[in-house]
């Protein structure tokens, strides 16, 4: 069944949500037609404003509303650390952490030559030239444990071997609580391979 136009392209745009498939944006839709239309009006203005002003951070190229975000003009953040992460998404999981209290780059991707992008869209030429012209002492590469993750961060070690800083990789293993017979063969290997001394 067909609704009228404009329904159908409010459905149809909200497809392009992740997880969104036609039977969620149905639901959205009409939710929002039938029950929330100040709710509504709130979330396109929400959205226009954003798509509007929101771009990236000129240091970290984190998404931003002004030309340097607040974590990188923060001066309450330890300049010798820097961490690599893929996307904003990484940022905040890390924050809600409440461990780190570096900086960050935030590549917008991994590498992956199927879907062109490269080194270029990455910014790895910009983040070279943040460590070359910063405090940096220690570059933490906190890609996520797929192949393209770890090639990428196998990449980005290679760029970082003419320079006089440590690079680590934030360590992959078993989750607490997690109970090792439930534990995938590739966890387990990172686990037993990035173990480390108790005495």
């Amino acid at each position: 069944m067909h609704f009228s136009p404009l329904i159908d392209q409010l459905m149809d745009s909200l497809r392009c949500l992740p997880g969104v498939g036609p039977k969620t944006a149905q639901r959205m839709a009409l939710h929002l037609l039938e029950r929330d239309r100040v709710g509504a009006e709130r979330l396109a203005q929400a959205m226009l404003k954003a798509v509007e002003l929101v771009g990236h951070c000129e240091k970290c190229r984190n998404l931003s509303e002004s030309p340097i975000c607040r974590l990188c003009e923060s001066s309450h953040r330890d300049e010798s650390l820097l961490c690599v992460v893929e996307m904003p998404a990484d940022v905040l999981a890390i924050e809600q952490t409440g461990s780190y209290r570096g900086h960050y780059f935030v590549l917008m991707g991994h590498l992956s030559p199927i879907e062109g992008i490269g080194p270029e869209q990455l910014g790895i030429a910009q983040l070279l030239s943040r460590v070359r012209n910063s405090a940096v002492e220690e570059i933490i590469i906190a890609t996520n444990p797929t192949v393209e993750g770890e090639a990428t961060a196998h990449y980005i070690v290679e760029q970082m071997r003419a320079l006089p800083v440590k690079v680590s990789r934030i360590a992959h293993g078993v989750p607490l609580g997690g109970e090792l017979e439930y534990v995938d063969g590739g966890t387990l290997v990172h686990a037993l391979s990035g173990r480390r001394s108790l005495r």
